[in-house]
Formats: structure tokens, C-alpha cells, sequence
């Protein structure tokens, strides 16, 4: 079976053009369930360059479809067996202003745009620059 991966490696995803916020936002939790973007900010933010793209695009799905830990490698296996959406899609690039870098070894950390350190990375010559997806067509 073929295993796909939205791990990038020494790259930087800058926010997207049409990005309404002008600093990383906290995104807002609506209810008792937390959104996708709830759940990326959170495992993101609290252990900067601990997860790769894929950790947190499963744990978002574990989460959203209640898996129990036991369930975890079969449905992982699963998952990655069929191309998934990167972390350009995430509603925290597109929406709530977070650039997300990717080290040398695929682990993420969440940048502000309105941060020294979102400047630095988006010049930096050594990583591979991409933008999010906009949310609107041109």
C-alpha cells in the first residue's frame, strides 16, 4: 500500500494572500466539540517542533472521528494511504495568521505573521518558501 505524507522539510508556509488576520489569532473554541483549527493550534503552539504535518493532520482526524489509541496504527496506516489535504489547507494559515515552519527533520512550529521571527523565516534563503491556499478564487 502506498503511503502518502504532508510532511515538508525545511520550508516555511506563509500565511495566505487573502488572510483576514493581521497577527496570529487564538482560534476561538464555538462549542463543547473543538474545531480543526482548535485542535492544530493546541497541539502546535504547546510543543513547538515536537509533531511533523502528518502527526497533527491524524490526530485531527483521530480526534474528529473518536478513535480510541488501540485504533490509532490501523487507522493512520488508512489514512496515509490516500493523499490528505497539507497544512497549506489549515485554517490557521488561512485564516487566523500563523506561518508554520518546517525544520530539517518535517517537525512544525506556529509563527505569528505579525512576529520578528515570521520575518526572518519568510527571507530566510535556506528553506523552501511556500503560501497557504486562499480561501477565495482570484
Amino acid at each position: 500500500m502506498k503511503v502518502h505524507t504532508t510532511n515538508y522539510e525545511n520550508t516555511f508556509i506563509e500565511v495566505a494572500e487573502d488572510c483576514p488576520a493581521v497577527s496570529g489569532e487564538i482560534p476561538k473554541q464555538k462549542s463543547d466539540t473543538k474545531t480543526v483549527a482548535n485542535i492544530e493550534f493546541e497541539m502546535i503552539s504547546q510543543n513547538p517542533y515536537q509533531y511533523s504535518s502528518d502527526d497533527v493532520l491524524f490526530q485531527v482526524y483521530a480526534d474528529k472521528n473518536d478513535l480510541t489509541k488501540s485504533e490509532y496504527n490501523e487507522a493512520r496506516e488508512k489514512f496515509f494511504s490516500k493523499g490528505q489535504a497539507c497544512l497549506r489547507a489549515s485554517p490557521l494559515t488561512k485564516r487566523y495568521g500563523w506561518g508554520i515552519h518546517n525544520n530539517e527533520k518535517g517537525k512544525i512550529a506556529l509563527f505569528g505573521r505579525e512576529t520578528k521571527e515570521y520575518q526572518e523565516l519568510s527571507k530566510d534563503k535556506n528553506l523552501k518558501i511556500v503560501k497557504a491556499m486562499r480561501t477565495s478564487k482570484k
